[in-house]
């Protein structure tokens, strides 16, 4: 899957991980646009990352972003007029891919490989949060 989000990226110009950012952004955004957190959660990956990435985005002139008019401290996300058109260029390549890679799966199926996905999520926050205690004491010298 990150073979694939590089090259839809590379055509535009962008990282895979920007090009996930895009299409989350293309895909959560309502009239006003979608917080960054909002982004981060829907992606599992940080804030931080996402205002990062964003803030690339918005240079190259793909993403907007003003301030959150609810939580001054937030930033709005969406799509400029060059990402949409990007996007769009981009789809019946994006639904053949897809096509190619979920064909196989029927709803049921698919249904079931979704479900299975959210608990490997919840699982890798349990593990990442196992590793946590680790990395916060300090390293013992493994004794019999």
């Amino acid at each position: 899957m990150e073979i694939l989000r590089e090259h839809l990226g590379r055509k535009i110009g962008i990282s895979g991980p920007q090009y996930s950012i895009l299409i989350a952004v293309a895909h959560l955004q309502d009239t006003t646009g979608v917080s960054v957190g909002a982004v981060a959660k829907a992606m599992h990956v940080s804030s931080a990352f996402v205002a990062s990435e964003s803030g690339k985005l918005a240079r190259l002139g793909l993403l907007s972003k003003r301030p959150n008019p609810h939580d001054r401290r937030g930033v709005l996300v969406s799509l400029a007029a060059l990402g949409r058109r990007k996007v769009e260029s981009m789809s019946p390549e994006i639904r053949g891919i897809n096509d190619l890679f979920f064909g196989a799966l029927n709803k049921q199926s698919f249904a079931a490989l979704c479900a299975a996905a959210n608990l490997l999520v919840k699982g890798s926050h349990r593990a990442l949060q196992y590793i946590a205690t680790f990395e916060n004491e300090p390293r013992l010298a493994l004794q019999p």
